[in-house]
């Protein structure tokens, strides 16, 4: 089936008796009552069995772990209380003191800062790498690499790796590979298809895509290496709440509809920038001039919904610019319904230092906006009147 059918094929568990109900039920509870000590023994079991504590399993979160897993076309997931807690959870569980880690060279600040926390606790080696090359991982794999991290579309410069030759590379070398696929979504491309081992998610983005909740996934291509990770993040204790679980499950079937309203918004804003006089750069991974071009048209079935750009008064004129405008918000976060606008150097991407944010290519006065689903034309009304004064 098609993704647009798969998002409404919601993977819950009917009742014993009766209809089944359209919408998944909110199972509320912090813990499942048992007839026998033997029979609660039993069911302290993995991450498929009954029931016992919302911390290791509830019928409303795994029914989002099974709806995800199948749009990701994997074998298994993890539900988390966020994005942050999903990236934390995995690398924690697979990484120990001495290993070494290949990543992308522009993460989201919260993952750098997480790798940076290992590096500097725990011994763990952090190489960073453009992804443009598959070759560049090669020259960097050690005895000790035990993972390679990236992300789909990098936030906030469109970037996108080769996610065929990478994961390739990662394999041929017994190296698993996470994907960030929170940009993209399930719509616009599903790494695993790609080779990749383990998809994670901010699921407070696009998928929930109404911003009122907090969440994220790790999606597993083998139930296997799902199993492997389950008891970690059992013990970190980042559980995804049933009633954020419910919210998600209630965005996911308008997702493949909001996704190509976000895109079609993105092309036309990220067009008419690029031929503004204000306007430095823009950064758009479909835009025929941005570097990944070429690898975006090969794995993305879209352009996203991020559109970032480099103002040529600097800093000062970037922030400047999200104070002007009225329709687009200044906040935080991005994917939902309506249009945000941040600055990333300043917020999202804060703990990299100079160095590393000129590394990943954020300038002072790159402005990142999250295109919503309003009539492009008037974002585009906003976006100009904000310039004027530039």
């Amino acid at each position: 089936m098609d993704i647009q059918t798969r998002a409404v094929q919601v993977h819950h568990e009917p009742p014993a008796t009766g209809g089944r109900p359209l919408s998944v039920p909110i199972v509320q509870s912090s813990a499942f009552a048992f007839e026998s000590a033997a029979e609660l023994a039993r069911a302290m079991g993995g991450p498929d069995g009954t029931y016992v504590y919302s911390r290791r399993g509830n019928p409303t979160v795994r029914a989002l772990e099974r709806t995800l897993a199948a749009l990701e076309g994997g074998a298994a997931a993890i539900a988390f209380a966020s994005g942050m807690g999903a990236i934390s959870g995995v690398l924690l569980a697979l990484l120990r003191p001495g290993d070494h880690v290949i990543a992308g060279q522009c993460l989201y600040g919260g993952t750098y800062s997480v790798l940076t926390d290992l590096a500097r606790r725990f011994g763990v080696e952090v190489d960073h790498v453009s992804g443009d090359d598959p070759a560049d991982f090669a020259r960097l794999v050690r005895p000790t690499t035990r993972l390679l991290h990236l992300e789909t579309i990098a936030n906030p410069t469109g970037g996108v790796p080769d996610l065929g030759g990478l994961m390739a590379e990662a394999r041929r070398h017994g190296v698993t590979s996470v994907v960030d696929n929170s940009l993209a979504s399930p719509v616009l491309c599903r790494p695993i298809e790609h080779g990749a081992d383990v998809v994670v998610h901010s699921t407070t983005k696009y998928l929930a895509g109404h911003s009122d909740v907090l969440g994220g996934v790790a999606v597993f291509a083998d139930e296997a290496l799902r199993d492997r990770v389950w008891p970690r993040t059992v013990e970190l204790g980042a559980c995804a709440d049933p009633f954020a679980a419910w919210l998600t499950l209630r965005g996911l079937p308008t997702l493949p509809l909001r996704m190509r309203q976000h895109c079609a918004g993105a092309e036309l804003l990220a067009h008419r920038l690029a031929g503004h006089a204000q306007v430095a750069a823009v950064h758009w991974p479909f835009l025929p001039d941005h570097p990944s071009y070429d690898r975006a048209r090969t794995f993305l079935d879209g352009g996203g919904g991020m559109v970032s750009f480099e103002l040529t008064g600097g800093r000062e004129a970037g922030e400047a610019f999200i104070e002007r405008v009225r329709i687009a918000r200044l906040a935080l976060s991005l994917g939902g319904v309506e249009t945000l606008v941040t600055h990333p150097a300043s917020t999202s991407h804060r703990e990299l230092d100079e160095a590393a944010l000129a590394a990943a290519g954020i300038g002072a006065g790159t402005v990142r906006m999250s295109v919503g689903i309003e009539h492009p034309e008037d974002l585009w009304a906003d976006i100009a009147e904000a310039l004027k004064g530039q």
